[in-house]
């Protein structure tokens, strides 16, 4: 397939506004490419590149060759340029990137170049999201979207699941079963006001506490234990600790949800950047585990005995974790049976209390008759915290003054948007520590695409997680609201950019209240 194919239904369907029409522009792009274009065509639409980072800024990008007159460049020679850019490495490497680039771009054509940019600068922005481009995977094969959806539910890609349907059809989509050893997307939940909301909302459920550590899955077959992040990363090497845990419990095909967290003496969690250190540290792992050792703390069960469990309902999840894991190792939790008992309300509520004076950050309020919906944010599962926290994108940030003098302070956050991009919502430079500052200012240098000397506009991908007061009415930005008193609570490296907050998620947990003065 001829790029200029791709970067013509990019502009299409960035400028459509309607959800059918893009699901039929991409159904078209679909079955024009060859099965084995099918993944690299959905990554690029969504703005992702295989390979991952390539060093490329604007510094090799701002100097462009005379575009080609005829569309000659190929998906596949495009990605073939792009592994050998990932390749590069050593001295002369930033020569031999240009020379690969400059090849590159002679070779397309004017919105080629146009869309080849946004793509190597992390700036598509063309409403392909990946719901919609999954609806556009099951039109083009023929197949039931909710089939094509559990494909990527199980096997964690739909560039994979689009390639294998594309070729063989609906029936391949029954190859795709839940595998010890092969990471998914974990269950995502939404927002809820009060713990007496979420109980009204989900009936009998579960109130569990919500620890502020990271999510981990984990599979073990025999005494092979893998150890994934909510990206999917595998960080085995980095938990040594957490990996002798998992090979004392009992049972020998399994796959696990929960958290690793940091405590301290008296069982209180440490600040979750010390956990976050530790997941991230890939130098001395020997040392950094005797340092910060990690608690493993599991929630929820995948599968048992190399048994899918994902449909079953959430009470008898918990019973094969009971039989899996030690109480020491479950988070606590509080079982509402009756949602209009006001005795039991009120246990829920003393139960999020108790929760708090341990030092964690809510509740998770669970239905005990949902499934576990591995990779969607669903409405079985309602998380409770005691003040307003989004989860935004860095999409800026300005060169700090005085104290501050050299690194990056002032962030601008953006929220997700319909369309793919985001949306900023305001800026802050408070809550961040100095240790925070000089971290987060080494990966936004490393995220940017452009520095005026005053602002540094980056990539979407840094997510941080903000507190705030409330939303007011704003004219300055493009959602009409603005964050109240907002401020940093912590870096969430561990957080992929499409799992950010969305617009609509923020209108809807947060009453708008009117700009001082009105």
């Amino acid at each position: 397939m001829l790029l200029a194919r791709l970067a013509d239904v990019s502009r299409q369907i960035a400028a459509e506004p309607s959800r059918t029409r893009k699901i039929e522009a991409l159904a078209s792009l679909f079955r024009d490419a060859r099965p084995q274009e099918a993944a690299l065509v959905i990554a690029y639409l969504a703005g992702r590149i295989p390979q991952g980072r390539l060093g490329i800024g604007w510094s090799v990008l701002g100097h462009r060759p005379e575009p080609a007159g005829a569309p000659v460049l190929t998906v596949a020679e495009t990605d073939a340029t792009f592994t050998a850019l990932a390749r590069v490495a050593g001295a002369g490497a930033q020569a031999e990137r240009r020379r690969l680039v400059g090849a590159l771009m002679a070779a397309a054509t004017g919105p080629e170049q146009e869309f080849l940019v946004r793509l190597l600068t992390g700036e598509v922005r063309q409403g392909a999201l990946d719901a919609v481009a999954l609806e556009g995977v099951a039109r083009a094969a023929g197949a039931p979207a909710a089939e094509v959806r559990r494909a990527v539910m199980l096997d964690g890609s739909l560039p994979r699941v689009a390639a294998v349907v594309l070729a063989d059809g609906p029936a391949a989509l029954s190859s795709f079963r839940l595998r010890v050893g092969r990471p998914v997307q974990p269950m995502l939940a939404h927002t809820s006001a009060s713990v007496a909301d979420a109980v009204l909302a989900l009936g009998a459920c579960s109130v569990e506490e919500k620890l502020d550590g990271v999510r981990i899955q984990v599979h073990r077959r025999g005494g092979d234990v893998r150890i994934h992040t909510r990206s999917l990363d595998d960080i085995t090497a980095r938990l040594p600790d957490v990996v002798e845990a998992v090979r004392e419990l009992p049972g020998d095909c399994f796959i696990l949800d929960g958290e690793v967290i940091a405590l301290d003496p008296a069982g209180r969690p440490l600040p979750f950047q010390d956990t976050a250190a530790r997941v991230g540290s890939r130098t001395d792992v020997a040392a950094a585990t005797a340092a910060v050792p990690l608690s493993p703390v599991f929630f929820d069960v995948l599968a048992a005995e190399d048994r899918d469990v994902l449909d079953l309902p959430g009470r008898e999840r918990h019973a094969e974790l009971a039989a899996l894991v030690p109480r020491s190792m479950r988070v606590r939790r509080f079982v509402v049976e009756d949602p209009a008992s006001p005795a039991e309300v009120a246990g829920a509520e003393d139960f999020l209390a108790a929760t708090l004076g341990r030092g964690h950050e809510g509740v998770m309020v669970k239905a005990l008759d949902a499934p576990y919906a591995a990779g969607r944010r669903g409405r079985s599962w309602l998380k409770v915290k005691p003040v307003h926290t989004l989860d935004l994108v860095v999409l800026a940030a300005e060169w700090g003054h005085g104290r501050r003098t050299g690194t990056l302070s002032n962030l601008h956050l953006g929220a997700r948007a319909a369309d793919g991009g985001f949306v900023m919502l305001g800026k802050t430079f408070k809550g961040l520590t100095d240790e925070m500052l000089r971290w987060q200012t080494e990966r936004l240098r490393e995220l940017a695409v452009e520095d005026d000397g005053f602002r540094v506009r980056v990539r979407p991908e840094l997510v941080v997680e903000i507190a705030y007061d409330g939303l007011q009415r704003s004219s300055r930005y493009p959602a009409g609201v603005a964050l109240r008193f907002a401020r940093v609570l912590r870096h969430r490296p561990d957080k992929p950019a499409t799992q950010a907050d969305t617009v609509e998620t923020v209108l809807a947990a947060t009453p708008v209240a009117a700009p001082p003065g009105e």
